[in-house]
């Protein structure tokens, strides 16, 4: 008789029945039926196989091209160039918003005491706001790409945050005249009172957050939604900073380096291709650029998003750090872009999807919307500072919307999250070689 003891006493060999036997029923560990599920070598060979062809590729750039990284290059943009200082005053020029928003707020919070709730101070205070920031936006025109692109991005930040904070007083006013005596807690996310030992921070009610401390807190810290009481951490955690300090200062120069020595050279050959339209050497150029170009965004989303986000949330004791979720892991396109830029969709979602929902607006025309917006600030973001309008950043976020679709609709799992990494790294290069295309027929081949 056999032993039960099966495949473990014939690989062990110490029972002679067992011998007899030496075939069971089992499915190979490649298919699917077997539930074999430990891919870890093969995860590393893919690692090891990626390292390996961009370092050839590395090793063929500095061979053809030689050393072209010069940090000197990059500083000289801001010190050679008097257009890049209007930039930086514009920059400080956005006190006077800021405290045109505080202001204000302070007195519709008076007024607000002696006449029912209208609309029409809300209005009027946005239109204010808006005309304001827009304003400065238009004259950014007169800055150079890096400068504009700076300031741009600092103004529709302090937009985001400024329609925020009118916003959430305004929901605070409406609370207070329907006879809501107090309020204990925040308004957007309640906040408890810590009493294990840790610092506590003094909570404040509607209108007592009408401070300038409170405004410029809010204005630092690495969110865009506002609310009277933010979480706060104890204390501040000096390496913890240090860490992401020397991350940034890395990171930057890595950024800085790769750009100057594997972007530039790719797109600078890519252009005789796109002017002769040879359409083989279009992909080729387009795929050769792919890999940079996804490598320096994904050093990016890191410098930003963890440690840069990261140091200032320290440095204010701001609580809150989920500043991205699991985006790598997204089986559908709506799940990336609600992940991985954590601050930009609790903003769209509190403060543009929701009110279109209580409007009466179907989920799927509000979602819509929401990529309207967002192409259109990514679009503003690009094309006035290198002051020429293509629509092509406008196109690649609408673009999302049908493919957002198609992958919900068609593609799950696996198949899901591949479709989400083949629209990062082709959907990205596309949109910077039309862009440099477009720029170097407009100021290279039509000024010659």
């Amino acid at each position: 008789m056999a032993c039960d003891f099966g495949i473990q006493c014939l690989l062990l060999s110490t029972c002679p029945a067992c011998l007899l036997f030496c075939h069971v029923f089992q499915e190979s560990l490649l298919s699917s039926s077997s539930g074999y599920s430990n891919y870890r070598g093969i995860l590393n060979w893919c690692v090891v196989m990626l390292v390996l062809s961009n370092a050839r590729l590395f090793l063929e750039n500095i061979i053809k091209y030689g050393i072209l990284v010069d940090p000197i290059q990059v500083v000289s943009l801001f010190l050679k160039d008097p257009y890049s200082w209007p930039a930086a005053c514009l920059i400080i020029v956005s006190n006077v918003f800021i405290l045109a928003a505080l202001y204000t707020e302070r007195r519709l919070a008076v007024v607000s005491l002696h006449i029912s709730p209208d609309n029409t101070f809300s209005f009027a205070h946005m239109t204010q706001i808006s005309c304001q920031v827009q304003a400065i936006l238009l004259c950014m025109c007169v800055c150079v790409s890096v400068g504009g692109v700076i300031s741009l991005g600092v103004y529709t930040v302090l937009f985001l945050k400024l329609y925020s904070y009118q916003d959430t007083n305004r929901w605070c006013r409406e609370i207070r005249q329907a006879k809501a005596k107090k309020m204990t807690r925040s308004f957007s996310c309640p906040s408890v009172a810590q009493s294990n030992g840790s610092a506590a921070h003094t909570h404040v009610s509607y209108p007592g957050n009408l401070t300038h401390r409170d405004m410029y807190y809010f204005v630092f810290a690495p969110t865009l939604c506002y609310q009277l009481n933010f979480p706060r951490s104890p204390r501040i955690r000096k390496r913890f900073l240090m860490r992401r300090l020397l991350e940034m200062l890395f990171l930057m120069q890595l950024l800085v380096g790769l750009i100057q020595q594997w972007m530039v050279p790719t797109i600078q050959n890519s252009m005789k291709p796109f002017q002769e339209m040879d359409f083989s050497r279009m992909v080729e150029r387009l795929l050769k650029l792919a890999v940079p170009n996804h490598l320096i965004w994904l050093i990016f989303f890191y410098w930003f998003f963890h440690s840069s986000l990261n140091f200032v949330a320290e440095m204010l004791q701001f609580g809150d750090r989920e500043f991205y979720r699991d985006w790598w892991n997204s089986e559908t396109v709506t799940y990336f872009w609600a992940n991985w830029n954590i601050p930009v969709h609790k903003w769209c979602l509190r403060h543009f999807y929701k009110p279109m929902l209580r409007n009466g607006v179907n989920k799927f025309l509000a979602q819509t919307a929401v990529f309207l917006a967002s192409a259109f600030f990514h679009e503003y973001l690009v094309s006035v500072p290198l002051k020429m309008f293509r629509l092509w950043a406008f196109m690649g976020m609408m673009a999302q919307v049908p493919l957002a679709w198609f992958v919900g609709r068609f593609l799950n799992g696996n198949y899901g999250n591949a479709a989400m990494w083949i629209s990062l790294i082709i959907g990205q290069p596309i949109a910077v070689l039309m862009y440099v295309h477009d720029y170097y027929i407009i100021h290279h081949v039509n000024t010659t």
